[in-house]
């Protein structure tokens, strides 16, 4: 199953979800319309209110609740957006200029404060305290995540597991919280909702797996973002971390000294040594552990296009190239 007809599945609610975030974009300060609509549009692949939909057809939702839901986690996630481009001082996402490097850090901050709120008012519209539980917890989490991340920057002596801890937070925790509200709004019961929730955190950590094997063989034409990225902040993903202790003595001190400087001087360097050392397999490999193990959290819903769609996204999630 291709993309597109992953999508097509649900086309219809999407353009529900699309007109629900555009009006919910409102407020009295031009500024915070313009900046919120700007990186709304900017396109990505909206991967998290997609598993909202995905699986709220999936167990037949009677009500269409689960749209203000997608939309929720939709504000949720650009709103981390607009955090982390911050804190990373990026100037490119999704092959456009960020938000702050548009409009400067302390609106884009803002805004991003803005799109929190925003998305708090409309959980309160659900009406589900259980699904209200879980994005706060998310939204807790996700933050400790980001913080998670700042310390460890610059610092060569993280363990894989440590970088496990900060890409389930940052990351693999919106994926759950996408899936795990949706089932629970679609009142399934509770083994179903127990897949559910466990489906939408391997499948983002596999995601995130991914994502950064790309900052060492992708481009940014292909990617929309500038590669070696990670590398620049000093990240040490795993890719780096793998490729440290497994590359010889020269290629274990390149990546050291990478990792604490950050910067992109030797980023030729230490994508041969990344790619020399079998970091890249490796990660990969990792990434379809995950994968699979989401595909097996599907198996007990009921058969159906919404299903098949589910069990597509965790094929594309660790196959893409961007």
């Amino acid at each position: 199953m291709q993309a597109e007809t992953i999508y097509a599945a649900v086309n219809e609610d999407f353009l529900s979800v699309d007109g629900l975030i555009k009006n919910q974009l409102f407020s009295n300060v031009p500024l915070v319309e313009k900046i919120g609509q700007y990186i709304i549009d900017s396109g990505g692949k909206r991967l998290r209110p997609l598993l909202v939909l995905l699986v709220s057809n999936a167990l037949n939702a009677n009500e269409k609740h689960y749209l203000k839901l997608a939309a929720i986690i939709e504000f949720l996630h650009t709103a981390t957006l607009l955090h982390d481009d911050v804190v990373d001082t990026s100037d490119l996402r999704r092959g456009r200029d960020t938000a702050n490097a548009k409009w400067g850090n302390a609106p884009s901050v803002l805004v991003g404060d803005f799109l929190y709120s925003r998305a708090f008012q409309m959980m309160v519209e659900l009406r589900d305290m259980d699904v209200m539980a879980v994005l706060a917890n998310a939204t807790n989490v996700i933050a400790e995540g980001e913080v998670l991340q700042l310390t460890n920057c610059k610092n060569p002596d993280i363990t894989e597991a440590q970088y496990m801890e900060v890409i389930t937070a940052k990351t693999a925790m919106l994926f759950e919280a996408a899936s795990h509200s949706a089932a629970i709004l679609c009142q399934a019961n509770v083994e179903t909702t127990s897949d559910m929730k466990e489906f939408g955190l391997e499948l983002g950590i596999a995601f995130q797996l991914i994502d950064d094997v790309l900052d060492y063989q992708g481009n940014a034409a292909e990617m929309g973002k500038n590669v070696g990225d990670d590398l620049a902040e000093g990240k040490p993903t795993l890719p780096l971390l793998y490729a440290q202790q497994q590359g010889d003595d020269a290629q274990r001190k390149l990546i050291r000294k990478a990792i604490r400087e950050g910067g992109l001087e030797q980023l030729d360097a230490v994508m041969i040594a990344v790619r020399e050392s079998g970091a890249l397999n490796y990660t990969v490999k990792l990434a379809k552990e995950y994968a699979n193990r989401a595909a097996a959290r599907l198996e007990r819903l009921a058969p159906s296009v919404y299903r098949d769609a589910l069990f597509a996204l965790t094929e594309i999630a660790v196959n893409r190239t961007k």
